[in-house]
């Protein structure tokens, strides 16, 4: 399963971002004469049950128990005209290392520094987080246990009306290595793009263009090169927010062509929702639409999500991602209850949410009816202490025939899952001077 919507508050929002990473802005940062240093920490285990085992099972799996964690150290600097933040984390399954262990998983979840004036331009380069708009294409990914991060260089200019951001990344495994050789740590070989958000002073609405061109190669040996195929995507996200209601609007085209097959790539996808809130209730519903291949098909037309954050969309049993090669539609409605008073800074204390998809393929495919299934998903969340979260759910698919015959050969087409995290994130220090 993919990480973190659980663990945030259910509340039904506007979900535009700002692209930018979680910290004050530029316009604020330069306000600062000081120097600000702090460190963060983050212990983050997550137990669930699988019933069957896997979201494809052979009909011999039953089910199956697992814990993971997140250990999380985070330090960052901050004075006038830059900042500066490196995180190191250990992730893994309980167990998975012996009680002497010497292989600990201990990566850098985020390594980068950003140079900023006071007119909102900046240059952020190193190992970071892309986040963009509601984290479809690129997103942090928190609820998988390791994340999402790009070794990447961003330039661009924020502001209270406009931001643009130009972003670069080029993937090589080491330095004695050929360019026309690549053996895959990143999914991709070179990425670039571009982002315009455009956010109106007199009116509740803002707006969004993302354009990337992605180059990867086929899979390459250490002596057998490869050359590197394109694709591109270009598509907007539109958000309109007056008073209680947020109706949101995306669209996104791939064009290009596919690595491993070399076939064209002509794929799309679309979604709408709409969402309304008024004291602790919430209520949305949408519809997304991810076109695919039939029978037919000589090219390439799944749509693929790239990077972004695929737990938050189309069910929490992670069903159907990245890639679903028949397509997907997926009608939604949830509602959401906030209980308890707010607490300043960090809203109610908790959070009951419950969604419902209907998922059906985008292609017809002769010998099948086109509808995959039902999932249900039920959630709480609930902040105990200001940097303590309990956060539990459980989810029920009923797939049919389709799903059944697309997704896997097994018979149980009933399926299972449930979680309990604990997610414990203080900040332990802060020095100013």
């Amino acid at each position: 399963m993919e990480e973190e919507q659980a663990e945030q508050s259910f509340a039904i929002k506007s979900p535009v971002r700002t692209g930018q990473t979680p910290t004050i802005t530029c316009e604020e940062k330069s306000a600062f004469d000081t120097s600000t240093f702090t460190i963060d920490a983050q212990i983050r285990a997550r137990g669930e049950y699988l019933n069957p085992s896997t979201p494809s099972p052979s009909p011999e799996q039953s089910h199956n128990l697992l814990i993971n964690q997140r250990a999380r150290i985070t330090l960052e600097y901050l004075r006038r005209n830059l900042q500066f933040k490196a995180s190191v984390q250990h992730t893994g399954l309980w167990g998975q290392d012996q009680i002497a262990s010497k292989n600990g998983r201990v990566s850098m979840s985020e390594a980068w520094a950003k140079a900023f004036t006071n007119k909102g331009l900046f240059l952020q380069v190193g190992r970071q987080v892309l986040s963009y708009d509601d984290e479809r294409i690129l997103g942090c990914s928190d609820w998988n246990v390791a994340g999402n991060s790009h070794d990447a260089l961003r330039f661009g200019l924020d502001s209270d009306t406009h931001k643009l951001h130009l972003l670069a990344s080029i993937s090589q495994t080491a330095t004695n290595t050929p360019t026309q050789i690549y053996t895959h740590p990143m999914p991709y070989k070179n990425l670039t793009g571009l982002w315009y958000h455009f956010q109106a002073k007199k009116a509740p609405v803002n707006f969004s263009i993302l354009g990337l061109n992605v180059g990867v190669k086929p899979e390459a040996t250490e002596t057998v090169e490869s050359k590197t195929k394109y694709f591109q995507l270009f598509g907007t996200h539109l958000t309109y927010s007056p008073a209680q209601f947020a109706l949101t609007a995306s669209a996104y085209f791939e064009r290009g062509t596919e690595a491993i097959t070399n076939k064209d790539i002509a794929a799309f996808m679309a979604s709408v929702k709409a969402a309304y809130t008024h004291n602790m209730f919430g209520a949305h519903i949408a519809y997304d639409y991810l076109s695919g291949n039939n029978e037919r098909n000589i090219n390439q037309h799944a749509f693929n999500p790239l990077f972004g954050t695929h737990h938050n969309f189309n069910g929490a049993m992670d069903y159907f991602t990245p890639i679903v090669n028949c397509g997907l539609q997926d009608a939604q409605a949830g509602l959401c209850f906030n209980i308890g008073r707010q607490r300043s800074g960090i809203g109610h204390p908790v959070t009951i949410s419950a969604d419902y998809h209907y998922f059906l393929t985008a292609e017809k495919y002769v010998k099948y009816d086109t509808t995959l299934g039902q999932e249900l998903d039920l959630n709480i969340n609930a902040r105990i202490l200001p940097d303590i979260t309990l956060s539990g759910g459980y989810s029920f698919m009923f797939g049919t025939k389709t799903m059944q015959l697309i997704q896997s050969p097994a018979d149980n087409i009933r399926q299972h899952w449930a979680f309990i995290s604990i997610n414990i994130n203080p900040r332990i220090l802060t020095i100013k001077w």
